[in-house]
């Protein structure tokens, strides 16, 4: 599903990872993680995607949101299993979106 963003400016944060072999508690956690960024304050919405490679995309008002969400407690702590179990690399980008535009049928 594609996010509802607001008009620009506003934030995303882009996520790109590759995992192990480790499954457990991982659809769990995810689940779990979206559902509570969507009650952050400046949460505006994200996408998702994964094959071989992983790509969610969450979007917000403010760096200040994107920094309080970084150090929220149970992110920490999803954040230090994905480096101990899940993740086999990751990176994270943080963009400004100046621009955005769409095309539906």
């Amino acid at each position: 599903m594609i996010a509802q963003t607001p008009k620009p400016p506003y934030y995303a944060v882009i996520f790109t990872s590759t995992r192990t072999e480790i499954n457990e508690g991982y659809a769990g956690m995810a689940k779990r993680m979206a559902e509570l960024a969507a009650q952050q304050p400046g949460y505006l919405g994200y996408e998702s995607a994964r094959d071989q490679m992983g790509i969610t995309v969450s979007y917000w008002s403010s760096l200040e949101s994107i920094k309080n969400w970084k150090k929220d407690t149970a992110h920490l702590l999803a954040q230090q299993k994905g480096k101990e179990e899940w993740y086999a690399r990751y990176k994270t980008r943080i963009c400004l979106v100046e621009r955005d535009y769409e095309f539906e049928k």
